[in-house]
C-alpha cells in the first residue's frame, strides 16, 4: 500500500498517501453482521465491492452527485478524498424488510408509498441506534441545515440508483450512505455495494446481497457476482 495504515474496519482498510489529503481504501473479504455478531469471509467480496462502488460512484458523479471517489487503482484498491466523517447513517428505504419490517409490523417485500429516511448514529459501540432530528441537535452532530441536506442528497442518490438498477432487473429495497466532510465540503463517502444494500431480483425477489450471509442462505458470492455482471452488463 501508498503508506501505513490509519483506520482498520470490519471490510476494509484505510492507509494513508503522500498527499495528505487523499488515503487509499483496500476492499477486504471478511463478513461481518450484528454489528459483529457474526464473522465470516466471503471470496473475493473485497474486489467485487470495490468493483461495484467504483461504478455507481461514476454514476453518480455523473448525475450530479459529489462523493470522494477519485478513481480505482486496482482490483482491491481505489483512491478517495480524506474526509472528516460525520457519525449519522442515512439509510432509505423503499420496501419493508430488516429491522423497519419489525419494527412497524409490515411483511418483508410490502412496497413503502414514498421512501423513508432515517438516521442512525455511527457508533459500533451502541450498535449504530436510530436517532431523529433532535437528537442530532442534541448530540450536536450536524446542523439543521447539514441535516436537510444530507436526507435530501440521499433521496436523490436513490432515485438515480432505482432508475439505473431496474433497467438491470433489480429492485433496490434500501441502503445505508455515510457522508464526511473535506474543506468543509460535504462528500458522499464509504462504499455502496452489496455489504451496505439490499438488492432483489425484480422478478423473483432473490436476494443478492448481504442478507444471503446474515440469514444463511447460501449462494453468497454468486449474489455478489451477479450484482456485478448486471452492472458491468
Amino acid at each position: 500500500m501508498a503508506g501505513k495504515l490509519l483506520y482498520e474496519g470490519k471490510a476494509k482498510k484505510i492507509f494513508e498517501t503522500e498527499h495528505p489529503y487523499e488515503v487509499e481504501v483496500y476492499f477486504k473479504d471478511d463478513a461481518t453482521a450484528f454489528n459483529g455478531a457474526k464473522k465470516g469471509q466471503i471470496d473475493s467480496k473485497g474486489v467485487l465491492n470495490n468493483a461495484i462502488s467504483s461504478m455507481f460512484f461514476e454514476l453518480l458523479e455523473a448525475n450530479g452527485v459529489k462523493s470522494h471517489f477519485i478513481k480505482k487503482i486496482d482490483e482491491r484498491v481505489m483512491l478517495v478524498k480524506k474526509l472528516k466523517i460525520i457519525q449519522i447513517e442515512v439509510v432509505v428505504r423503499n420496501i419493508a424488510a430488516g429491522s423497519l419490517s419489525q419494527r412497524i409490523g409490515w411483511t418483508e417485500g410490502k412496497l413503502l408509498p414514498c421512501p423513508v429516511v432515517e438516521f442512525y448514529y455511527k457508533d459500533d459501540d451502541l450498535g449504530d441506534p436510530l436517532i431523529n432530528d433532535y437528537h442530532v441537535a442534541a448530540m450536536g452532530l450536524a446542523t439543521p441545515e447539514e441535516l436537510a441536506f444530507l436526507a435530501k442528497e440521499s433521496l436523490k442518490v436513490n432515485e438515480i440508483l432505482k432508475a439505473h438498477l431496474l433497467g438491470r432487473k433489480v429492485k433496490l429495497v434500501d441502503f445505508k450512505l455515510e457522508y464526511g466532510k473535506s474543506d468543509q465540503e460535504i462528500l458522499l463517502g464509504d462504499e455502496i455495494s452489496p455489504d451496505t444494500c439490499r438488492f432483489w431480483d425484480s422478478e423473483t425477489n432473490l436476494k443478492l446481497d448481504k442478507d444471503r450471509f446474515r440469514r444463511d442462505l447460501g449462494g453468497v458470492e454468486e449474489a455478489y457476482q451477479e450484482i456485478y455482471d448486471r452492472l458491468k452488463g
